[in-house]
Order: C-alpha cells, then sequence, then structure tokens
C-alpha cells in the first residue's frame, strides 16, 4: 500500500490477535512497529515472531498499561529514539470485564472499561500528537467493535465504550485535520482468545448468521487498517468502517 513504507507504527495490545496481526502487516507493507502490551513475555515472543519473518530493527516492544501515563510516554520516546518518528497509531488496547445484564453491572469495572477503552485511546493520541504529529502529521485508527454501532446485550457496556470511540474518532478528526487523518474500524466477531466467549463450541451456528457465512480473521481487520492509515486512504478521516462479513445486515449480532 502507498505510504506505509518508511514510516514508524505504534500498536498498543499488540502481544497477539487483531493487535499482533495490525503489526505483522504493517511490518510487511514497509513500517517499523513499536508493540506494546501488558505482558512482557507475550510482547516479547510477538517481536521474535515479526523479526524471524522480517529481519532485525523492523519492530520493538515496550511493556505496560496502555492507561499509564509513563508507558505512553515511554513508548513514544521509544519510538522516536528507534525509528526517528511516530508516524502511525492503532489504538487496539480494549477490555471487556464484564458479562451479562446492564442492570447487574458492577459500576467499578464500568469505569474501568471508560478508562482503558475510551480515555487511554484519547491519552495514546495526545502523546504522539504532542511528541510529533502534531508537527508532522501522520494517521491514527482506533479499534472499535460492531457492538458500539448497533446494541449487543451481554457486552452492552463494552458496546458503548466502542461507541464513545468512534464518537472521538469523529471528534478528533475535525479537530486534527488537515495534518492528521484519524478513523475506526467496527469488527464484528473475530476469532480471537478475546472473543472466544461469543462463538466458542457454536462456531457453525453463529457463522450462519452471516452472509459471508465465516467469523472474522486477524488478518480481515489489518488489511482494514493498513488501507485506512495508508496514502490510498489521503481522502478519507473520520470514518468508522464495518467489518463484520455483512451480519448487521440481516440482524445479527
Amino acid at each position: 500500500m502507498q505510504g506505509l513504507d518508511g514510516t514508524a507504527a505504534i500498536v498498543t495490545g499488540a502481544s497477539r490477535g487483531i493487535g499482533l496481526a495490525i503489526a505483522q502487516r504493517l511490518v510487511a507493507e514497509g513500517s517499523r512497529v513499536t508493540l506494546t502490551a501488558r505482558k512482557p513475555e507475550a510482547l516479547t515472543a510477538a517481536v521474535e515472531q515479526i523479526t524471524a519473518e522480517h529481519g532485525e530493527g523492523r519492530a520493538i516492544a515496550v511493556a505496560g498499561n496502555a492507561g499509564d501515563a509513563d508507558h505512553r510516554r515511554e513508548a513514544v520516546a521509544a519510538t522516536l529514539e528507534a525509528f526517528g518518528s511516530v508516524d502511525l497509531l492503532v489504538n487496539n488496547t480494549g477490555i471487556n470485564p464484564t458479562y451479562g445484564p446492564l442492570m447487574d453491572l458492577d459500576l467499578d469495572a464500568a469505569r474501568k472499561t471508560v478508562d482503558v477503552n475510551g480515555v487511554a485511546a484519547l491519552a495514546w493520541v495526545q502523546e504522539c500528537h504532542r511528541a510529533w504529529m502534531g508537527e508532522h502529521g501522520g494517521a491514527v485508527v482506533n479499534v472499535a467493535s460492531l457492538a458500539g454501532v448497533k446494541p449487543a446485550p451481554g457486552i452492552s457496556w463494552y458496546g458503548a465504550t466502542k461507541a464513545l470511540l468512534i464518537h472521538l474518532t469523529r471528534d478528533l478528526a475535525v479537530e486534527l485535520g488537515p495534518g492528521i487523518r484519524v478513523n475506526a474500524v467496527a469488527p464484528a466477531v473475530v476469532k480471537t482468545r478475546f472473543a472466544e466467549a461469543l462463538y466458542e463450541g457454536r462456531e457453525e451456528q453463529v457463522s450462519a448468521a452471516y452472509p459471508l457465512k465465516r467469523l472474522g480473521e486477524t488478518t480481515d481487520v489489518a488489511s482494514a487498517v493498513a488501507f485506512l492509515l495508508s496514502d490510498e486512504a489521503s481522502w478519507v478521516t473520520g470514518q468508522c468502517l464495518t467489518l463484520d462479513g455483512g451480519v448487521s445486515q440481516t440482524g445479527g449480532v
């Protein structure tokens, strides 16, 4: 894709699943990537995997909590030191510590989910803006969810925080243009450990509701994110691209 070669990116929540697939795709397109996540061992393994596939110097790891200001500063500083710029940001970190009806929602868990899924995403953009993008420009993609676009019983609060992220995406696109483009993706069920509870043991049944008759793969999301970050999407900002195999057209979740 045009415009990714030679860029430097930060991908949060990148030790596995969608985040790792995004990091791998960006490196394949010529970017150099800083991967962040909470667990150092898994993060190191992810960087080793990228290095084995693409060679030394293409990826680094900075372990820490996405909601921690010191971690964000460390990750941005490490990216600048290693690669000389921070051109791209992918806010992929997300949590969903609760499942069930809203009337039973633990409010402390609800506040934590807002902080990680919404506030931390804004904080990452602020940090990258201060350090590089504000002067040099760049592109941001926020990984939201189909649950943020339409009701999703059982994960309603998670969906509400992703709706916040989608709205934040639009506001940031207005505020930060023309130098910085900000977009989002909203996947339906993607086959990751994070989403296993939504399809485990009944994948064929869940897939049947999708016009394309399959669940999402991490590479489906990575391809869309790479496009939105690339120059091929140079006239796209403030958008949320739904990635759902058509399920929202049939009334499915």
